[in-house]
């Protein structure tokens, strides 16, 4: 009856931190942490749970199968509100309308394979691309594409760190260009697609707490609210689409939060072949005019993190309201 206690202890403890603790981050930012493996603690405590039925304890082993139905059923990638997020839906591209493609990508900053990356690119022909951990050695691999991407920039990292980039095959904005922030973790940009002016947005957060997440998210809520009415943001938020963390970069931005095609992340130490056991931490926000299409997940290419495909359209100019401008820019 001991092991059955130790397992009870560990399904009860498994379901309230999967459960309730997730749901506190607005009172403090470790509940936000937790509230990443909202599935993978709710998986294990059903785990804990089904020995119990060995000592007739079938009330714990149904509450542990709750948790894991709760736990699935509060994703917004099953288009169920949480903490008061705005979600975003696929809408279906019209026949007449160009769709474009961005390509999101956290490089890895020490990836041995970045021939792979520049395979990637060649293969999908995405019009705007946007990197995350572009360290030395990929700023000198990554010039092989600025002739096809020529309206580009690399965010300047700060003390050591990686930085963010936006490659284009879209013009820049006649008067705009991509500033960044002085981290170099956000970088954003106007460019003219057929005519259409949209803004384009690299975002790299740091590590939840205890690493300081919050307090940068803080010092960038400025930036996120200077971008335009009709944008997207792409990046590696390190924080799953059901944290307060995304639903602040949401708020922050206006952005409607796109459905999630499943984890883009695992640890190194896995191949990537067991990306279903990671997180889903890399994420897409639009707004305004843009209309996105489907966001798809593409192979492995030596990072951790799986790369993002964004297939979007502008919506016809008859959809934007009368006597509301554009864009609004406002440089760092």
């Amino acid at each position: 009856m001991r092991i059955a206690s130790v397992l009870y202890v560990l399904m009860l403890a498994g379901t309230v931190v999967a459960l309730v603790a997730g749901f506190l981050g607005r009172l403090h930012p470790v509940f936000d942490s937790l509230s990443h493996f909202r599935f993978h603690l709710a998986v294990l405590a059903f785990v804990a749970a089904l020995p119990l039925l060995l000592w007739n304890w079938k009330v714990g082993a149904l509450v542990a199968a709750g948790a894991v139905l709760a736990a699935a059923t509060t994703s917004p990638a099953l288009h169920v509100p949480v903490i008061g997020m705005k979600l975003g839906a696929f809408a279906p591209a019209e026949p007449d309308q160009p769709v474009y493609r961005l390509l999101q990508a956290n490089l890895r900053f020490d990836n041995r394979t970045p021939e792979a990356f520049l395979s990637l690119v060649g293969r999908t022909k995405p019009d705007v691309i946007t990197l995350n951990e572009v360290s030395e050695l990929w700023r000198g691999k990554l010039q092989v594409l600025l002739a096809a991407y020529p309206h580009s920039k690399f965010c300047t990292p700060a003390r050591g760190a990686r930085a963010v980039a936006i490659l284009s095959r879209r013009p820049f904005a006649e008067g705009g260009e991509t500033v960044c922030d002085r981290r170099g973790a956000f970088g954003h940009g106007v460019f003219d697609f057929g005519g259409r002016t949209v803004e384009i947005a690299a975002l790299h957060l740091g590590w939840p707490w205890p690493f300081g997440q919050d307090r940068q998210l803080d010092q960038l809520k400025p930036a996120l609210g200077a971008i335009g009415r009709t944008a997207l943001l792409a990046g590696d938020m390190n924080a799953t689409p059901w944290s307060m963390t995304v639903a602040e970069v949401a708020q922050a931005g206006g952005f409607e939060l796109m459905p999630s095609p499943g984890a883009t992340w695992l640890n190194r130490r896995l191949p990537m072949s067991l990306v279903g056991l990671g997180l889903p931490i890399d994420q897409v926000f639009a707004k305004g005019d843009v209309r996105v299409h489907a966001i798809t997940r593409a192979g492995p290419f030596g990072s951790d993190h799986l790369p993002l495909i964004v297939d979007f359209s502008i919506a016809p100019r008859e959809e934007t309201p009368a006597g509301e401008d554009e864009t609004d820019v406002v440089a760092l």
